[in-house]
C-alpha cells in the first residue's frame, strides 16, 4: 500500500488505512443485506474439485465444468473481464471472470461489492491462459461469506510472532508455509500411530483429570470438582495409568496424550503439549532404544522422503545407527571428570567445585547428583547427531529399575538431537516395595522444596504393582519436539496451532 507518490506508508498510516477499509466493508455488507443478498445465509456449496485436483489433473479436466470455493486473494479488474486468485485448503488457482459469461449484474457486484478475503463460490470450465496458467473460466460466481476485516498488506505482511501466534487463523490465511507445517504435523502423528499399530501396540486413553498431586518435580495445574467436592489435577504424564494397563494384561499399549505442566515457557516448552508414551511387557530399555531408532528412521522417511533432514542449518542423519554412551562415559568424554575415581560424595562435590559447576543439592549432593549436574553443564550441547545416553543415577530416576550389577544406577536412557532431549525410557521398576520407598522420598523432597504443595504417594499405583507388573520397557517422547525437527521449526510455538499466550489487556 502506498500514497499517490508511491511512497511506502508507515505502519501507523497503514493501520489507519486498514481501519478505514473495515468501515467500508461494513457498509458493503449493509448494502448487500438491504438488497436481499446477505452473504452469511448460505449453508452449503457443492464443491467438486480443489485447486490441487485441477492443477494436477489438468489434462483430464480441461474443458470440463468444475465448482470450487475459497478465499479471494487477488483481483485485477480490466473493464469487462477480470483475473483473480482463489485460495482453498490445497492452494491457489486463478479464475477468469467475464461480464458476458456471469451476467452484467453479478459482474458489477463482483467489481463493487467483493473484497480481498471474501469467501466465494465459482462454477466454470477448466482452461489454460495464453501465459500457460491453469485457470477456471467462470460462468457463475457468488459470495459465500463477507470478510469484514482487511487482510495484512503485502508491504508488511504478517511477520510479528506475537500476532501470528495469537491470530493463528490469520497466520494460516496469509502465510501458506504455516499451513504446510500443520499438515505435516498431522502426517507425523498419523505415521507414528501407524508404526506402533504395526508393531502390535494398542492405543488407549487414560484420565486427564487425576485425584492427587504426585511427587514428581513437574508442577501441576489444579482445579476443583464441584460434584465430588475435591481438588483435582491436570495430568503431568500418562505413565502410571498406562503401566496399570500392563498389569491388567494389555501387554503393548501407547497413548497420544495431552500433558499439562504449570511451568515456564521457552523455545522448547509450552505448558500444554503432546507426548506419546509406549509400554511393552517382557522388554527392557535396550528394546526401547531399538524401537526409537526404528521409529524415527521410518517416520522421517515417510514424512520427509529421506533419512537425512536439515534442522536450523545442521544435517541430521536418522539412517545411521544412533550413538550410545553411558552417562559416566559421556561426562568423562566431554569434561574429563571420572565418576569411578570418586571414592566419596565429598570427592564428587570437590570435582564439581573445581569445574565451577553448582549442584542444586549443595552439601547434600551425592555422586549421582554431581554426575547429573556435570552432564547438564558439559555434555548436552555436544549431542548433535541422535545419541542415546543411558544408565542414569538412581537419584533422578524414581520409576526406573536399578542395574543389578551397579545399584547406584538405573536402566534408563534419554536420547538427544541437536543438543536437546527428545525422549526418555526405562526398564520399568516393578518392585512395589522399592517403588513405594522411592515415591515417599520423592514426595518428601517436593514438600521440602514447596511446603504448600499437596504431593502424595499414588497408593493405587502401588497396589497395582503388588498384583504384579511383568518386566516392562517404557518410553515417552514429545511429539511437538519431533514436529519441530521434521519441519525445521525453531520454536515449539511454531508447531502448536494455538500456543499458550498471556492475554492482552
Amino acid at each position: 500500500m502506498a500514497d499517490m507518490n508511491n511512497t511506502p506508508l508507515t505502519e501507523a498510516e497503514e493501520a489507519e488505512k486498514l481501519a478505514e477499509q473495515a468501515v467500508i466493508r461494513r457498509e458493503k455488507l449493509n448494502k448487500l443485506t438491504e438488497e436481499g443478498k446477505n452473504p452469511f445465509v448460505k449453508v452449503k456449496y457443492g464443491v467438486t474439485h480443489s485447486s490441487k485436483d485441477i492443477i494436477q489433473n489438468f489434462d483430464k479436466l480441461q474443458g470440463r465444468e468444475v465448482f470450487i470455493a475459497g478465499r479471494l486473494m487477488s483481483r485485477r479488474i480490466m473493464g469487462k473481464a477480470s483475473f483473480s486468485h482463489v485460495q482453498d485448503g490445497e492452494g491457489l488457482i486463478q479464475i477468469y471472470v467475464k461480464r458476458d459469461d456471469v451476467g452484467e449484474e453479478d459482474y458489477a457486484s463482483f467489481k463493487k461489492d467483493y473484497d480481498i478475503g471474501d469467501i466465494i463460490g465459482v462454477g466454470g470450465y477448466v482452461f489454460k491462459t495464453q501465459t500457460g496458467e491453469i485457470s477456471v473460466h467462470c460462468n457463475r460466481i457468488e459470495m459465500l461469506t463477507k470478510c469484514l476485516l482487511p487482510l495484512p498488506e503485502k508491504q508488511h505482511g504478517l511477520k510479528d510472532p506475537d500476532i501470528r501466534y495469537r491470530q493463528r487463523d490469520l497466520d494460516l490465511i496469509v502465510n501458506p508455509e504455516v499451513k504446510n507445517v500443520f499438515k505435516k504435523r498431522s502426517q507425523i502423528i498419523k505415521e507414528l500411530r501407524a508404526f506402533l499399530d504395526g508393531r502390535g501396540f494398542l492405543e488407549v486413553d487414560t484420565p486427564v483429570l487425576t485425584p492427587l498431586e504426585i511427587g514428581a518435580a513437574a508442577r501441576p495445574f489444579k482445579t476443583r470438582h464441584n460434584a465430588l467436592d475435591i481438588d483435582m489435577y491436570l495430568r503431568i504424564e500418562t505413565e502410571l495409568y498406562l503401566k496399570r494397563c500392563i498389569v491388567g494384561g494389555l501387554e503393548r499399549v501407547y497413548e497420544v496424550g495431552r500433558i499439562f505442566r504449570n511451568e515456564g515457557m521457552d523455545a522448547f516448552h509450552n505448558p500444554e503439549f503432546t507426548t506419546i508414551e509406549v509400554y511393552q511387557a517382557y522388554a527392557d530399555y535396550f528394546d526401547m532404544m531399538q524401537l526409537v531408532e526404528d521409529m524415527y528412521k521410518t517416520v522421517a522417511k515417510k514424512v520427509c522422503g529421506t533419512h537425512k533432514i536439515n534442522y536450523q542449518g545442521t544435517e541430521i542423519d536418522f539412517g545411521a545407527p544412533f550413538a550410545r554412551l553411558t552417562m559416566k562415559e559421556a561426562v568423562k568424554k566431554y569434561c574429563g571428570a571420572d565418576y569411578d575415581s570418586w571414592k566419596t560424595d565429598g570427592d564428587a562435590r570437590e570435582c564439581a567445585k573445581s569445574l565451577n559447576v553448582e549442584v542444586n543439592e549443595g552439601s547434600a549432593a551425592t555422586k549421582g547428583h554431581v554426575l547429573i549436574a556435570l552432564f547438564e553443564a558439559f555434555v548436552e550441547d555436544n549431542l548433535i547427531q541422535p545419541t542415546f545416553i543411558y544408565d542414569y543415577p538412581v537419584e533422578n530416576s524414581p520409576l526406573a529399575k536399578r542395574k543389578e550389577d551397579d545399584p547406584a544406577f538405573t536402566q534408563r536412557f534419554e536420547y538427544f538431537i541437536c543438543g536437546h532431549e527428545f525422549g526418555n525410557a526405562f526398564s520399568e521398576l516393578n518392585d512395589p516395595i522399592d517403588q513405594k520407598q522411592r515415591f515417599v522420598k520423592q514426595v518428601e523432597e517436593k514438600r521440602r522444596q514447596e511446603p504448600n504443595c499437596n504431593a502424595q504417594v499414588d497408593e493405587e499405583f502401588i497396589t497395582a504393582l503388588e498384583y504384579g507388573l511383568p518386566p516392562t520397557g517404557g518410553l515417552g517422547f514429545g511429539v511437538d519436539r519431533l514436529v519441530m525437527l521434521l519441519t525445521d521449526s525453531p520454536t515449539i510455538r511454531d508447531v502448536l496451532l494455538f500456543p499458550t499466550m498471556k492475554p492482552k489487556k
